[in-house]
């Protein structure tokens, strides 16, 4: 059904851009925290290193709640398909 292939798209679409988003910030944690860059101090005695770890728990919060609001449309155009689905007599 087209309808069910237009969902599977927008969904995948949705959440392999959400994973490689996260993967990407997070994997670069430990390869820029022993780099110039990161060590040098931002506030005080504390390193960007520390404020890039502070983002990711911010950027994962973030995920989050976008991925909870996003499952409530997906799980609207899901049951819209399944009625499809059964008003087609399969």
């Amino acid at each position: 059904m087209e309808s069910f292939n237009r969902f599977v798209q927008k969904k995948n679409r949705f959440l392999f851009g959400m994973t490689i988003t996260f993967l990407t910030f997070y994997i670069l944690l430990p390869i820029l925290a022993f780099t110039p860059v990161l060590q040098q101090k931002a506030i005080g005695s504390i390193t960007w290193v520390w404020v890039y770890a502070l983002a990711l728990f911010i950027m994962t919060i973030v995920l989050c709640t976008v991925y909870i609001k996003m499952a409530t449309k997906f799980d609207e155009a899901a049951n819209a398909v399944l009625i499809e689905y059964e008003k087609a007599g399969a």
